[in-house]
């Protein structure tokens, strides 16, 4: 038997629980608030999911110095690498979102979905972007000892020694890795993929002649470009770059899909307060687009972008898209 309750006592029941539940809501609001407003009280974290001494880290080192610096607060900077950067991206993914750990990490974070049958965490879920702090440019290059001066010379040679032209990139399923079998399939020739661990390794045998090319970021090959030991033939991206004005980019060469370059970025955990995001993306932008911060970022051959969380946000989604085309069209896989 059912009880029917007076039309009356309901709906005073009903304003009731509204009133709570807004009652709630501001109060969760208003904690919110009071967090960023006080943010940061403490230590910050900066995790970087890769070894000491590459760009990212080199860039994450320079943010946090100038942050330190601006809030008063002591910023440090821990590597957990491993997984090619899963480690450390899953680390922050999982951690307090209160905006003290916070992640710098690279475009793996984005290709990885269409490389990796299943990743521990959801980068559009679990994490919150910040700010993209610059683009990293890969170079096609040669070395010194090779007579090839053009993208078109690499080309004929590949196709009159079919298999026989080894080329070099700093990894397996990254972004060298797949820019060179996209050249691959868009040139119709078969070169034999060499991969590093890491792209310091490949300049050595670039420099040493064991590779007939390779695809480097130019942080890396950047000064072995400048002292004439490495040719530069094209580069990845939209557009030139200021330290190669002459080096023509891919796209302008008739192949498409080199676009998508690769870049280094801030994230936290997604469930850390907007008010938190938009603080820390704001110093942060400010600091890539000081004086400081550019020259920095230009030291280590990084094109400074900073920008708010949201543009960060339609990036990556713009670049998901991207390299989910490219991993298609190439066929790699991740390990």
């Amino acid at each position: 038997m059912s009880i029917r309750l007076p039309t009356k006592l309901v709906r005073t029941a009903i304003s009731a629980a509204m009133i709570a539940g807004i009652a709630m809501t501001a109060v969760c609001v208003s904690a919110e608030q009071a967090a960023a407003q006080s943010y940061p009280e403490r230590r910050i974290t900066f995790v970087v999911p890769y070894p000491a001494g590459g760009a990212t880290d080199v860039s994450a080192r320079l943010l946090a110095n100038k942050l330190s610096e601006a809030w008063k607060q002591p910023v440090v900077v821990e590597n957990k690498s491993g997984g090619g950067g899963v480690v450390g991206n899953d680390y922050v993914a999982k951690a307090q979102p209160d905006g003290y750990t916070v992640l710098v990490a690279i475009t793996q974070i984005i290709q990885a979905p269409s490389l990796v049958g299943k990743l521990p965490y959801d980068v559009f879920k679990d994490l919150a972007p910040v700010t993209q702090v610059g683009l990293s440019t890969i170079v096609l290059t040669v070395p010194e000892a090779q007579p090839i001066k053009s993208v078109k010379e690499l080309i004929d040679h590949a196709k009159a020694n079919p298999g026989k032209v080894p080329y070099g990139s700093f990894g397996n399923a990254t972004t060298s890795h797949l820019y060179g079998e996209l050249l691959k399939k868009n040139a119709g020739i078969d070169m034999t993929h060499v991969p590093y661990r890491g792209a310091a390794p490949l300049v050595n045998d670039l420099l040493n002649n064991t590779v007939t090319a390779g695809f480097v970021d130019l942080t890396t090959a950047g000064p072995q470009i400048q002292a004439g030991k490495v040719r530069a033939l094209a580069v990845g991206g939209e557009k030139r770059r200021t330290q190669l004005p002459n080096v023509p980019t891919l796209a302008e060469l008739g192949f498409p899909g080199f676009e998508a370059e690769g870049w280094v970025g801030v994230f936290v955990p997604a469930a850390t307060p907007k008010d938190i995001v938009t603080k820390l993306s704001a110093e942060l932008a400010r600091i890539i687009a000081s004086p400081e911060g550019t020259a920095g970022l230009e030291t280590v051959s990084l094109m400074p972008v900073g920008g708010t969380a949201e543009t960060f946000e339609a990036t990556l989604r713009r670049d998901y898209a991207r390299w989910a085309d490219v991993v298609k069209a190439t066929g790699v896989k991740g390990e």
